[in-house]
């Protein structure tokens, strides 16, 4: 073989390897997928593995999670809805506040066609459905999780401050709180730098002074702050909570800092979501804990959704609705069952071997029929800001519970 025929072989060869290549590449397919750093490492585990398992299914499919912490996430969302890229699936929130907030950016792909396609309403489950539908031009996002919130407790605490029956009222939790602060145990632990943290307080001292009509018609914009009493009373208990019984100094430490100030038993109670129950086990013994619903004396459940939402800048939509049908079919969702969450949004998964604070939220979720929202949710964008500034300033002591209610209705007013 001569020299230059050698040589155009080679050349031949370096050709077709190419030309292979590009075709592998012109195949390929890639789903981008932003959502968050989940606290629980076997959450992040368990989204990673099917992400895996779902490009083994699909070969010539790549799927990349990108995770940032809550904040960040938030951030970098609202970056991309004003660019022209982005992911081709999001997790965000359910409802008009968080998730509405990037549907009404136009960030957002209805969802209509992929509904009927893959079948979703008959799969998942309709109270976590009931969110994909309360927006206008279609509907939006899939559902993630449904989380449920309530009080976790520390049993020893609760013994050693001579609390022997669990808090049925509002008025009982209070009288709780003070028993536990007589014995120098601070009630409740918060993280303030996250304005969404002491809000959850709010949101569930409104539900118990206000009653759920009420309630819902001030989340809704619907009433006016300063002409209820309530919500000035409201106030007033978020205050008197933020002087007596929550661990202080609360205002300059995060969610994370707080979770950990918890399970130190440096304070009694956390109001935290089912996902907890994974954080506690990882971070030690169960058996010391256990929770009960925050008594408002209304028979709602404080809760939310998550979803995932296809991008409308995405140039894979068909892929990314493949993969989230492929994330919420029976199979991948029995097994992430525990690891993201207590209860899974597909109706037909099955419960079995469950700890006992994942059976006791199962009850939970098949005792209350009706929820109510976490304030970030249930008001839009720029009014939950104006929200989380009032709570800030009252949980801080820099105003009164009546200039709070007047703040908050001024700012609804001037918006309408």
């Amino acid at each position: 073989m001569t020299l230059k025929t050698s040589m155009l072989r080679k050349t031949l060869l370096a050709s077709a390897i190419a030309i292979a290549m590009a075709g592998a590449n012109a195949y390929a397919q890639d789903v981008t997928i932003w959502t968050l750093n989940f606290t629980s490492e076997a959450a992040n585990n368990a989204i990673q593995k099917v992400a895996t398992d779902f490009e083994a299914a699909n070969p010539g499919v790549n799927v990349e999670i990108v995770t940032r912490g809550v904040d960040d996430h938030k951030t970098a969302l609202r970056v991309a809805a004003g660019s022209d890229k982005g992911p081709d699936i999001y997790f965000s929130w359910a409802g008009l506040g968080l998730g509405g907030e990037y549907i009404n950016a136009g960030f957002s792909l209805p969802l209509d066609k992929y509904y009927a396609e893959y079948k979703w309403d008959d799969r998942l489950t309709a109270s976590s459905l009931s969110f994909s539908k309360i927006y206008k031009g279609g509907r939006h996002g899939v559902p993630f999780t449904f989380k449920g919130e309530a009080v976790y407790y520390n049993k020893a605490l609760f013994k050693q401050a001579g609390i022997e029956k669990l808090p049925e009222s509002y008025a009982e939790l209070v009288a709780a709180a003070e028993k536990l602060k007589a014995a120098g145990i601070p009630a409740i632990t918060f993280g303030g730098m996250v304005n969404w943290h002491v809000m959850r307080l709010m949101d569930v001292i409104l539900e118990s002074k206000c009653g759920a009509k009420k309630h819902d018609a001030l989340k809704n914009m619907q009433a006016d702050w300063t002409a209820e009493p309530c919500a000035t009373a409201s106030f007033a208990e978020l205050s008197t909570w933020s002087k007596n019984y929550i661990l202080s100094p609360f205002m300059g430490i995060d969610q994370s800092q707080s979770f950990n100030l918890f399970v130190g038993g440096r304070a009694a109670m956390m109001l935290e979501g089912d996902w907890l129950v994974q954080q506690l086990s990882e971070a030690g013994n169960l058996d010391g804990y256990d929770i009960f619903p925050f008594p408002t004396g209304t028979g709602r459940l404080y809760g939310f959704a998550e979803y995932h939402y296809i991008s409308s800048k995405s140039p894979n939509s068909n892929l990314a609705a493949k993969f989230l049908d492929y994330f919420n079919s029976t199979p991948v969702q029995q097994e992430l069952l525990g690891k993201i969450s207590t209860t899974s949004v597909n109706k037909n998964v099955t419960y079995s071997n469950l700890r006992p604070m994942d059976k006791k939220w199962l009850d939970i979720f098949n005792k209350y029929t009706d929820v109510y929202m976490n304030g970030d949710q249930a008001f839009p964008l720029d009014v939950t800001t104006e929200y989380f500034r009032v709570i800030n300033e009252v949980a801080s002591g820099n105003i009164a519970a009546a200039d709070a209610a007047k703040q908050l209705q001024t700012f609804i007013s001037n918006r309408k």
